[in-house]
């Protein structure tokens, strides 16, 4: 396949908006993602050629011509999604379209010295399930941490206790599949410029919050990576220098502060009367206990409203300099800690406005809903972006699954 107008995910965007919004005419996907229409009759010609799109019904006239509708054909490909955390895995199952056919979860310790051979044999079994349906592409892997490279996938994670972990090689050598390894905000932003509602926009943030603290920035239509694969380290900026320790050892960070383990160290500093950033008793849940003190506060308590909003308010703050910085179009809010949104906001929104540029302070934050594989969704669109990008961060993984999209379509 020819390389890409601007090495964008554009192809992958036209497959997307069809596949989420359904048959379109050829202006109307120009109209949709803001192409030009010659731009749209190449690109759409190509797409019907490799078996990925296919001529439909003829749309209705208000006089003229109709219009040829095309749709997406989903049976040409699926990717298998990954999510690695702390302390389990949730893989997916997506189609070319972005439709879901299947997930699973299992547990996971990434501290234990087999760690990779355990995440490795988990895969391996699902693949095995998805003998059936459309040709699997690879697999792509989310991880809460550094990736140099999504072809190589060494992965840098303090928060899984990983330094130069070999995912990709390590997966790659036991699949025999094109494996692609990102980080797990960068892959999130990647489905949500394909799926979500960055599909319109060409320069927007993607900011996740729950057990920690995320940011990808997508500029121009790209995944903004950094030299070293490390853009969008957001929960480590500097907040306050004398502040509560964080998990990447310095002291301060902005997710020591509103991340789960922060929301909890205040909470308990709040209720007990204890100096903030003194340890609450320890969790093997801590997701699930800002969950429960999400329940106190819409019933009324007033202390873990507070803890809330003075998160929220810290987040805004932090929120805004970013903006001040990047000028996105709008900012989408992710993550398992949506579900307690409503509080944040209260502390959020007027400290965001506060700080931002003149000119900016309207800018849109648009949250959306959240399950627990939505990061594994994130995951598969690494793979099923990478047919279309042949300039783009999947190097040699990148042209393996290209070739095997188009001989499943041939």
């Amino acid at each position: 396949m020819a390389g890409t107008d601007r090495g964008d995910l554009t192809r992958t965007a036209i497959l997307a908006l069809l596949g989420t919004v359904g048959p379109l005419s050829r202006s109307e996907i120009a109209r949709e993602l803001d192409l030009s229409p010659a731009t749209v009759t190449q690109l759409t010609k190509e797409l019907i050629g490799h078996g990925m799109l296919e001529e439909l019904d003829l749309k209705p006239s208000r006089g003229g011509r109709p219009a040829q509708r095309l749709g997406v054909v989903g049976s040409a490909g699926r990717a298998l999604g990954v999510k690695v955390t702390a302390d389990h895995l949730v893989l997916v199952d997506v189609r070319l379209d972005g439709e879901v056919l299947g997930s699973w979860e299992t547990p996971h310790d990434p501290a234990a010295p087999d760690a990779l051979d355990r995440l490795a044999a988990a895969v391996e079994s699902v693949v095995r399930e998805l003998s059936a349906g459309p040709p699997l592409l690879g697999v792509g892997v989310g991880v809460p941490g550094s990736v140099e490279d999504q072809a190589v996938g060494t992965v840098r994670a303090p928060t899984l206790g990983w330094q130069a972990m070999p995912v990709g090689e390590r997966l790659r050598r036991r699949l025999d599949l094109p494996v692609l390894v990102e980080n797990d905000v960068n892959a999130l932003a990647a489905a949500e410029r394909l799926y979500g509602r960055g599909r319109t926009h060409r320069d927007f943030l993607v900011l996740t919050i729950g057990r920690g603290v995320g940011a990808a920035i997508v500029a121009d239509g790209r995944v903004y990576r950094g030299a070293r694969g490390g853009a969008g380290e957001f929960g480590h900026l500097p907040v306050d220098p004398q502040g509560p320790p964080c998990g990447c050892g310095a002291r301060g960070c902005l997710e020591a502060f509103v991340g789960s383990a922060g929301l909890l160290a205040a909470a308990h500093a709040r209720t007990t009367g204890r100096t903030p950033g003194t340890e609450p008793p320890a969790t093997r849940d801590p997701l699930g206990a800002v969950a429960a003190l999400g329940r106190a506060a819409r019933g009324g308590d007033a202390d873990i409203r507070a803890v809330f909003a003075e998160a929220g308010a810290i987040l805004g703050r932090a929120t805004a300099g970013l903006i001040n910085v990047v000028d996105p179009e709008v900012v989408v809010v992710l993550g398992e800690g949506t579900a307690e949104w409503p509080l944040w906001r209260t502390g959020f929104e007027p400290a965001l406005r506060a700080q931002l540029y003149p000119g900016r302070r309207d800018i849109s934050v648009e949250v959306e809903s959240w399950d627990d594989t939505s990061w594994a969704q994130g995951a598969a669109a690494l793979v099923l972006a990478t047919p279309f990008d042949a300039a783009g961060a999947a190097g040699e993984q990148g042209r393996l699954v290209r070739a095997r999209l188009i001989g499943a379509a041939s």
